[in-house]
């Protein structure tokens, strides 16, 4: 099968698309055959290897991507909920042999049927960044119905699903994005947006429950910002969880009997299958703004490397065309 892989890390040359053997599922996983791959910012943190938190958990060579939209082409003996042929959609192992590839193995429970009403490219632009943004505003920021949430990077992959899902489960939403960008996070359903370039969001906002940080910025002096606009208990989520808090942090959520919470992404099925519902609802669209042919990967990173995407870019492993 062709994969990307990497035999040493680096920029984007360092990507080869090769035949290497199909991955066989172990008993509790299930193998997928690949239509469209997401890209994520972790895909060229992990291909640069200058993450020192990440670093010791790599062994190269090794296949890069981490989202993923298919259909299962086998199942491991103690697998029951997927068919052959079903269209599903999610994370495979991590760090694993990724979703760059023709086929891709993973824990069954890490995916789910995918949504009816979207493609394989759109889909594929959803597991990662969706499941970032519901981890970080559900699990560690206990956002409920009728809360006030910030959410920072409002215009990127997770962002834009962070958007969508707390004004989903009936929350207010104040969105943060650049100018170019603020129509945009509007349209996404925020009920109100900062523009960051020409506005101060620490004058403008007061008194919310949860700040989610999913804009890029590693500043904790950013983040001290950020708790000063928390009620008081409130909940400040960074989904930088590379970016550990620091001391002036520590004591700023301390006075304000605030709470501070680095949220990895957790690839739960129950969650997949609550978001295919609300895609399928049209509760939250999925917004793919490039797509790229496996072969294009190099430029694909480069563009992501940009950090100016709107919404989310894909690879095509197989023609949409082909994938009815």
């Amino acid at each position: 099968m062709k994969a990307v892989r990497i035999y040493q890390f680096g920029g984007p040359e360092v990507m080869k698309v090769e035949e290497i053997e199909r991955p066989v599922p172990a008993a509790d996983e299930i193998l997928v055959k690949v239509f469209a791959s997401g890209v994520n910012p972790v895909d060229w943190v992990i291909r640069n290897g200058a993450n020192d938190n990440l670093r010791p958990y790599l062994a190269l060579p090794m296949t890069l991507g981490w989202d993923a939209a298919g259909v299962v082409e086998e199942r491991g003996s103690d697998v029951t909920g997927f068919q052959k042929g079903d269209a599903v959609y999610g994370v495979p192992n991590f760090p694993g042999d990724g979703s760059y590839a023709e086929y891709c193995v993973a824990k069954a429970v890490q995916f789910a049927l995918k949504p009816k009403s979207i493609g394989f490219n759109e889909a594929a632009g959803v597991p990662l960044a969706a499941l970032t943004a519901w981890t970080g505003m559900f699990a560690h920021g206990k956002l409920e119905v009728g809360q006030r949430i910030l959410i920072q990077g409002a215009s990127g992959g997770v962002g834009s699903f962070a958007v969508q899902f707390a004004k989903a489960k009936g929350a207010y939403v104040i969105g943060m994005a650049s100018t170019d960008n603020v129509e945009y996070v509007r349209q996404l359903g925020a009920d109100e947006v900062i523009d960051y370039k020409t506005q101060k969001f620490e004058d403008l906002v007061q008194n919310v429950d949860v700040v989610l940080e999913a804009s890029p910025v590693r500043d904790n002096n950013e983040r001290v910002k950020s708790v000063s606009v928390l009620k008081d208990g409130g909940i400040l989520v960074s989904v930088n969880t590379d970016f550990p808090f620091n001391d002036k942090l520590i004591e700023a959520l301390a006075r304000k009997g605030a709470k501070g919470e680095l949220a990895p992404n957790q690839p739960r099925q129950e969650w997949l299958q609550e978001m295919a519902q609300l895609v399928d609802e049209g509760k939250v669209r999925v917004l793919v703004s490039k797509v790229f042919p496996l072969e294009q990967v190099a430029q694909a990173h480069r563009e992501s490397e940009s950090w100016h995407v709107r919404g989310k870019l894909v690879l095509e492993v197989v023609k949409e065309d082909k994938s009815a």
